[in-house]
């Protein structure tokens, strides 16, 4: 079965038009982001085709790359360790050609022709706890503050000494003083 990009269009345009989708969409991209999976090669071309399908405990999705730019499975390979399912597909997209003269559209119509080129389809099957951890974790970093009374404080006691001991048979480890640390001799 082909992939057909006015199916795409429309599963945009859907999530365009809920909030709730877009939502979800922003936390399954979270947990992807924070697993480190753009490292991973191609990883960053994916888009988008289906989704997001809600499933009591999951929400799956389907992104398609170019057949020649297939993310790296070590990228799915670390979802994996965190519950999630990963499935790899050949397939073909189907969109229409670029109209030139009457031989481009389907005979008796002015619908033009439709083209087919490979893809690779990989669906991701994420648990909704990973998401909900994830964007929980974010929400705190983001809301937490530093306290400067207590870095002054670890200053004052000494709490950061062992971190900025100098190696006696270390060449030149006298001479370099950290960085950051105003009261480090130099």
């Amino acid at each position: 079965m082909a992939t057909d990009i006015k199916d795409i269009i429309e599963n945009i345009k859907t999530i365009s038009m809920t909030d709730s989708a877009l939502n979800s969409l922003m936390d399954f991209e979270r947990v992807i982001d924070e697993l480190d999976i753009y490292t991973f090669e191609n990883w960053k071309r994916g888009e988008l085709v289906e989704g997001p399908i809600y499933e009591k405990y999951f929400v799956s999705c389907t992104f398609m790359w170019p057949y020649k730019k297939m993310p790296d499975p070590r990228g799915g390979e670390r979802l994996l360790d965190y519950g999630c399912e990963i499935k790899y597909k050949r397939d073909h997209l189907q969109y229409p050609v670029k109209v030139k003269d009457t031989s481009d559209f389907k005979p008796g119509t002015k619908v033009p022709k439709m083209a087919r080129i490979p893809v690779w389809l990989v669906e991701i099957v994420m648990p909704k706890q990973l998401m909900l951890e994830i964007n929980q974790g974010s929400l705190e970093l983001e809301s937490g503050t530093v306290d400067m009374e207590d870095i002054e404080q670890s200053y004052e006691t000494g709490v950061d000494k062992d971190m900025y001991k100098t190696d006696a048979a270390a060449p030149d480890s006298a001479s370099v003083a950290p960085q950051g640390n105003p009261n480090a001799p130099v």
